[in-house]
């Protein structure tokens, strides 16, 4: 499996296997995670994933002079996990991924981009780094907007291996916090999965303006 640029193998169960940061943010068994946006803030954390028990997996900081253009995603120890970047003039919205807090290209893991332009759904395809063609995408996201929900499908196969949808509460309207329930399946990336729920918010969010 080659772990630099990412990439999936089905095991003997038949479910996907999908390393694309790294080995050690897969389990045999399924993750259930809660991501927190934090709307109403000035400060650099935007994002915090706890695990089920409560505990701090990750948090997602910007840069205070582009809010909207880079995301970096910080383990539980504030170590730099990914560096999540949107393509500037990018017509379908492209991010770009890199390994810890990297602008290199040869740190590039993966990027995403909407699969069309004028979407009902929300759309996206994947395409690891080793993928230059990109002829066919190695995952897709699929999923409702106004739901706030979606399933992250290996290529283009019927095969889910993570799901995601909104957690309603008071601290949403009170606090001004997006509440989502994450389920990452066994054998499965859960760093890789929480940025491209990431990405999908940034993405959504950018409905509200231009698309």
């Amino acid at each position: 499996m080659m772990m630099g640029q990412g990439s999936y193998m089905a095991p003997a169960g038949g479910n996907p296997a999908v390393a694309v940061v790294g080995q050690h943010f897969m389990v045999p068994y399924p993750v259930d995670l809660t991501i927190v946006r934090k709307m109403l803030t000035i400060s650099e954390g935007n994002f915090g994933v706890t695990d089920a028990n409560g505990h701090i997996m990750f948090e997602v900081k910007g840069k205070l002079l582009s809010l909207r253009d880079r995301r970096i995603l910080l383990d539980a120890a504030g170590n730099p996990v990914l560096s999540l970047q949107q393509k500037i003039m990018s017509v379908h919205r492209r991010w770009e991924v890199y390994r810890g807090d990297s602008k290199d290209s040869k740190d590039l893991l993966f990027t995403v981009k909407k699969s069309s332009l004028l979407q009902f759904k929300t759309h996206l395809d994947v395409f690891l780094a080793s993928n230059t063609s990109e002829h066919h995408c190695d995952f897709k996201i699929k999923g409702s907007w106004f739901e706030r929900s979606c399933s992250i499908y290996a290529g283009n196969s019927s095969t889910v291996i993570a799901q995601m949808h909104r957690k309603h509460s008071v601290s949403s309207i009170v606090l001004g916090k997006d509440k989502f329930a994450v389920t990452v399946y066994p054998h499965v990336d859960y760093a890789f999965i929480v940025a491209l729920i990431i990405i999908l918010e940034e993405i959504n969010e950018d409905r509200n303006g231009e698309d």
